[in-house]
């Protein structure tokens, strides 16, 4: 095939990219410029998109062997990725903004691109399987797998996509960029959120959204103990952080419950309180077909556990009532539904958390 490489300039999509030379395909380098001032997105292994990660990139292919590109997409990032991140901490929900970059960035946008340039398909340094069958998989290396973040993907969009990493672990990835001569092979990991290099969220949103003082409120008494500067720095099952001023009457830890920005409260409480048996989900996406009620494992958070659940849809949401309570389950993180086995590996579907009750 003749397949697009995405180079982040790490280790992973470097090696990625010199598997599809190696399996025979025409393979052509492209790194995406994301940051709008690309000095500003690393702080040691924190972060992204940094001018040196396209020297990186460039440098990898030019070991490789193959053609060379950086595309601008900063603009697109910040409006489909950024922007959206800001205003779903505003709206009282926790997203995940990788979900957000594979869906309408590297599968969307990119992909879209790709397809109209003539290439069959885009290749990605995710830890993540594609069977013969084209269902998406676990990685080998449970400890690196990202099928939750590839979940939100398509049908369409998973068969133009290449994951030559999934049968391998990280280390053995290492092992292969250093043999094979890329100077990659020890560059860290980028962690956390990659447009926020220092990884302070809460000063992020502070900047964006501004400070915006409020009640923090006992569920249990409906007293207001606390003050917060903004309710967007907080999320569901937050302990740490929180400003309280009066003990609980149990005098016991007190987590965040739920965030209410129309008064602007957080509301806390006991941690048994946290518990929930059913969760909601909107814009469900199905990878496999389904009957109208699937028994399955569910994870909703990117290196959560797995729980065993009862899934169907209902006009147009996804509902889950999980087999056992699972415990500060966040709106706007996802709910990804893998086979029913608890050790299962294949993806039948996605949605993003809207309810949990």
């Amino acid at each position: 095939m003749r397949v697009l490489a995405a180079m982040s300039g790490g280790v992973d999509s470097a090696v990625a990219a010199a598997r599809a030379v190696e399996a025979g395909h025409d393979v052509t380098g492209v790194h995406l410029a994301l940051a709008r001032n690309p000095q500003t997105y690393r702080t040691g292994a924190r972060g992204c998109c940094t001018l040196e990660d396209a020297r990186d990139a460039r440098r990898a292919a030019d070991v490789i062997g193959i053609p060379f590109y950086v595309w601008d997409m900063a603009e697109q990032f910040h409006e489909d990725v950024v922007d959206e991140f800001v205003a779903e901490y505003a709206a009282g929900r926790t997203p995940n903004p990788c979900l957000r970059c594979n869906e309408k960035i590297k599968f969307a946008a990119v992909l879209d691109r790709a397809v109209a340039l003539g290439f069959d398909a885009v290749v990605t340094g995710h830890h993540a399987r594609l069977g013969a069958d084209g269902l998406l998989r676990r990685s080998v290396d449970q400890a690196k797998d990202q099928s939750y973040v590839l979940a939100v993907l398509t049908r369409a969009q998973l068969d133009r996509a290449v994951f030559p990493l999934g049968d391998s672990t990280k280390a053995e990835v290492r092992a292969e960029a250093a043999a094979r001569g890329l100077a990659v092979a020890d560059k860290p990991d980028s962690h956390d959120i990659c447009f926020i290099a220092d990884g302070d969220t809460k000063r992020f949103l502070a900047e964006r959204l501004g400070q915006a003082p409020g009640d923090i409120v006992d569920a249990t008494t409906g007293a207001v103990i606390g003050r917060h500067e903004g309710a967007y720095a907080y999320t569901v099952g937050q302990r740490r952080g929180l400003d309280l001023r009066v003990s609980a009457p149990d005098r016991r830890p007190r987590y965040v419950l739920s965030i209410t920005p129309v008064t602007n409260t957080v509301t806390v409480g006991p941690a048994s309180a946290l518990d929930v048996s059913t969760v909601v989900g909107q814009r469900p996406v199905w990878t496999v077909p389904t009957e109208r009620e699937v028994a399955c494992q569910v994870q909703m958070r990117a290196h959560g556990d797995t729980v065993p659940a009862s899934v169907r849809l209902e006009e147009g949401r996804l509902v889950a009532s999980l087999g056992r309570p699972a415990r500060g389950i966040a709106t706007g993180q996802a709910i990804v539904c893998y086979e029913p086995s608890p050790d299962g590996d294949i993806v039948l579907g996605s949605a993003t958390i809207s309810q949990t009750s």
